[in-house]
């Protein structure tokens, strides 16, 4: 294909795009009107669904699978990471010395590191019934754990974060975020389909199986940016070429 002939079906491509995305808003509501026709068929279903978030609903139930896809892009993201930035011949492991830390900084991050963690938790936890969720919740813990490395040094950090372990575990939650997909088609229904019960409104076990897609995001998101964090942290404090005399 030439020059000429690709840069024509990039002019096309790009007259289609303009004209669907034209077409799309000008058939949107007026700004600041009070028709609005997808926040109010979404919220009646995240109602029929016992899901008190709307934004829960929406984003483990009635578009789960955009979800999907959102969770396999951070996942690819993390293993090309890993393959990019493993340690080559070329260079060599070496510990970082331990540092000095103000005792201001090494006590509030201490206390800071409990409160942070149990704040993600409770995050994903009520994802389905307040404002947070997997996402949010999954970068507060993840974040967490590296006060740690605020308030001792790097080689403490390590010990509290195998980041084999966490390479699984983010395997593993993509996994379940699958499963729990397959399992809908199982039970007579389409992929990604609730399920279970709905249970009691505006509960921890209300939503059917919101809680435990948030909750599966919530591990793959933790875990994800645990290794990210890890593999540049490596870069920065641990991996040195060879010639180097540092």
């Amino acid at each position: 294909m030439s020059r000429r002939l690709r840069a024509w079906v990039l002019a096309a491509g790009l007259l289609g795009l303009a004209a669907l995305l034209t077409t799309a808003c000008l058939r949107l509501p007026g700004f600041g009107g009070a028709a609005h026709p997808y926040g109010d068929r979404a919220t009646r279903a995240a109602l029929a669904r016992h899901t008190s978030n709307v934004v829960a609903a929406v984003n483990f139930d009635q578009r789960a699978f955009d979800t999907l896809g959102e969770e396999s892009i951070l996942f690819a993201a993390v293993l090309g990471t890993v393959v990019l930035l493993r340690q080559t011949r070329d260079e060599r492991e070496v510990r970082p010395a331990p540092v000095r830390v103000a005792h201001t900084v090494r006590r509030y991050a201490l206390l800071a590191l409990p409160v942070t963690l149990l704040v993600g938790l409770y995050v994903v936890a009520h994802g389905q019934l307040s404002p947070g969720g997997g996402f949010q919740g999954g970068v507060v813990l993840a974040t967490a754990l590296h006060l740690l490395y605020i308030a001792v040094d790097y080689r403490a950090l390590e010990r509290l974060r195998p980041v084999g372990l966490y390479e699984i575990t983010d395997a593993v939650a993509e996994g379940c975020f699958l499963v729990t997909g397959l399992a809908g088609l199982l039970a007579g229904g389409a992929f990604l389909a609730n399920f279970l019960p709905l249970g009691t409104f505006n509960t921890l076990a209300s939503g059917g199986t919101v809680p435990l897609l948030n909750a599966a995001i919530g591990m793959e998101v933790a875990s994800a940016v645990v290794v990210l964090l890890a593999r540049f942290l490596d870069q920065a404090v641990e991996i040195e070429p060879d010639g180097d005399t540092k």
